[in-house]
């Protein structure tokens, strides 16, 4: 069976370090064209993807290249125009979150990709954190007992802004600022472990002065019980732990990220380094209960799986490893929050 042609829209630090690198490293995948304009980036591509080819605008795509997927890694604000035009060229097509820019817009493309009959996904990869699959598996174990509170950071210490960065710079309805950004992955990750949300508060602040906002703190009140207390900041000089996790029996504890991104920053991909997504044995959880406090095998961290999931859909007919609707109920938790911290209220859904 010939690999599926993949083609990435944008060069950036999401096209050039996360996707092409997973696109590559996944069997039944070739990486065929990336659209990028950029003279530097193009240069990057020649050097790290030889066998892609380089095209200016997605006009090229559909008359030059004839993608079997097209992977859309621009700016927050274009992901639905270009997402759209894959969709009218029948093209199926990843976005890498979120989704849109607001709720009503990505249920809109949801609708447009369903009465289209093609194939519509998000990359939410952190799905996919070693963090987040160990944390299942422990409930699914029942080592946890019934969880009362779920923890989660990704935080960063950038005290000056970049300049050069979009998403520090812009506001947000035009996609920038960290509640869209590191938010998306945090209300991903507690709606697929806790599902549906009743309750929203929030406080969101731009501690830099920048049109975007650069920290946020989000508190969700599940249907099922759990609240989520989840914080995604830019300028937290004093990271907190990654995961911390309260059950009735026990607790799980999590002291650092991920390596998956650090990984592929630095040029390293899934298919050429051993242990891939396993953490180093100081950065493991820890089942904890009181003075008691034990090491946690580790399941590995596998971006790449989203790839795999997608191309056996693609193939087979099945659905996407992530249901573009999950997207849609994200960006209405985080309009709520953004709702709730300029009224210093609670918001329902």
């Amino acid at each position: 069976m010939p690999d599926l042609r993949v083609a990435i829209v944008g060069y950036g630090l999401a096209g050039r370090s996360f996707h092409a690198p997973l696109i590559e490293a996944t069997d039944g995948l070739e990486l065929a064209a990336v659209v990028t304009s950029d003279p530097s980036r193009r240069q990057q591509l020649a050097v790290e993807h030889p066998r892609a080819r380089a095209v200016s605008a997605t006009d090229e795509l559909w008359s030059q290249v004839s993608p079997d997927l097209v992977v859309v890694a621009t700016p927050n604000r274009v992901h639905v125009p270009v997402a759209s035009e894959a969709i009218v060229h029948g093209v199926a097509v990843v976005v890498d979150k979120p989704l849109a820019v607001t709720a009503e817009a990505a249920e809109a493309l949801v609708a447009e990709a369903e009465a289209a009959g093609v194939l519509l996904t998000v990359f939410q990869n952190r799905r996919w954190d070693t963090d987040q699959l160990t944390l299942r598996r422990l409930i699914e174990e029942g080592a946890l007992g019934e969880i009362t509170r779920y923890e989660s950071r990704f935080e960063r210490w950038r005290p000056e802004l970049e300049p050069d960065k979009w998403r520090e710079t812009q506001a947000p309805r035009e996609g920038g600022g960290v509640l869209l950004d590191l938010g998306s992955h945090l209300v991903d990750q507690a709606l697929t472990l806790f599902g549906p949300v009743t309750h929203v508060f929030a406080e969101i602040a731009s501690r830099r002065g920048a049109p975007g906002d650069d920290d946020a703190f989000i508190a969700l009140h599940h249907a099922s019980g759990t609240t989520s207390h989840l914080h995604g900041s830019a300028v937290t000089p004093s990271v907190g732990p990654r995961l911390r996790v309260q059950g009735s029996s026990a607790g799980f504890l999590v002291p650092a990220l991920d390596p998956q991104e650090a990984a592929l920053r630095a040029g390293e991909r899934p298919d050429t380094v051993k242990g891939w997504g396993s953490p180093p044995d100081y950065e493991r959880g820890r089942l904890v209960a009181g003075e008691q406090s034990v090491p946690v095998p580790a399941v590995p961290g596998d971006w790449r799986r989203f790839y795999e999931l997608l191309r056996d859909a693609l193939r087979d007919g099945g659905s996407p490893p992530v249901d573009p609707r999950d997207a849609v109920a994200t960006l209405r938790v985080l309009e709520a929050a953004r709702e709730a911290s300029a009224g210093r209220t609670v918001v329902g859904l």
